[in-house]
């Protein structure tokens, strides 16, 4: 296999949790430029209800907010959910939109890779067990951000020092670029996240499933918000990471669950939906039984 230079292009950090490994490991040794933008680091709320995340805003200020956690259940608890209560403690949300693939061929130095200017994805033809299950593209390592799936969910849009109101799928891309893990220009940086009005009576759940008992990237995960009114399912949102190049909304499932009533037979089909336009890799198919599991574990939540 190839190898292949370190990347030398200048690297934006903030908390620097996941800069800090690249850089020790060898896989980046560019110049480091310091982010420090006072007043990115809060929540602002608006009269209507609606929240705007500083890019600076911790994992953990987001996870303990009481407020989040009434108007934005399912984000607080991704946030709660993912890494570990140190890294949280420093880990920003900017920097865990923008955050580089975990791919272990990626993360060796010494073996070229799409994202290293190499030719080809080395992941593809090798162990690709904690690869995709929706292959998008030509690079098949899914893409990292725990948040992004939740904030897909609730339609936030990203706004960076030089654009605005940019949604999930924007900033992310669509998978067709297996060089870039987000669509930032280069010097591009993210300033703040924008969440829509609550819904009232909205319930939202957050579950993933991970090879070992703590601190660990999902395999799958999945971000579930609905409204049960009259009896029945409205304004549902599910979104799944761990899956594909980008976080995906299961489409499917929230258009067969929309005005049906909560029922498991409901619930079970809605689950099965979930894999809808999935192209598992040879070592992968098992996500899609990790994915129907956990949206039929999350809508019974929901429906309780």
């Amino acid at each position: 296999m190839s190898t292949t230079g370190t990347l030398a292009l200048p690297e934006f950090r903030a908390a620097g949790t996941d800069l800090s490994e690249r850089r020790r490991s060898g896989v980046s040794k560019g110049p480091v430029i310091d982010l420090v933008l006072p007043g990115d680091d809060g929540i602002i709320w608006g009269a209507d209800g609606a929240a705007t995340i500083g890019a600076f805003a911790t994992i953990e200020t987001i996870a303990a907010d009481k407020r989040i956690k009434d108007a934005y259940p399912g984000i607080a608890a991704t946030a709660l959910g993912l890494a570990t209560p140190q890294i949280r403690h420093l880990a920003t949300i900017g920097g865990n939109l923008a955050q580089r693939s975990r791919c272990w061929y990626f993360r060796n130095p010494h073996i070229a890779c799409l994202k290293k200017g190499g030719s080809d994805c080395p992941a593809r033809g090798g162990n690709h067990l904690y690869s995709v299950a929706f292959d998008l593209g030509p690079c098949v390592a899914p893409h990292p951000s725990s948040m992004a799936a939740a904030l897909l969910a609730y339609d936030a849009v990203v706004s960076t020092d030089r654009r605005q109101k940019l949604s999930i799928g924007e900033l992310l891309g669509d998978g067709s670029d297996g060089r870039a893990d987000h669509a930032l220009q280069a010097g591009e940086s993210i300033r703040s996240i924008a969440l829509p009005a609550p819904l009232p009576g909205e319930r939202a759940h957050y579950k993933r499933a991970i090879s070992r008992s703590y601190a660990e990237w999902p395999l799958v995960e999945v971000c579930a918000r609905a409204v049960i009114a009259d009896g029945a399912f409205k304004s549902v949102r599910i979104a799944a990471g761990g899956i594909a190049a980008r976080p995906l909304r299961l489409k499917a499932s929230e258009a067969m669950l929309e005005g049906r009533l909560p029922t498991e037979a409901t619930i079970a089909n809605a689950a099965k939906l979930a894999t809808d336009g999935a192209k598992p890799l040879p070592m992968t198919g098992y996500k899609l039984e990790l994915l129907n599991g956990l949206v039929r574990d999350l809508l019974t939540q929901i429906a309780a």
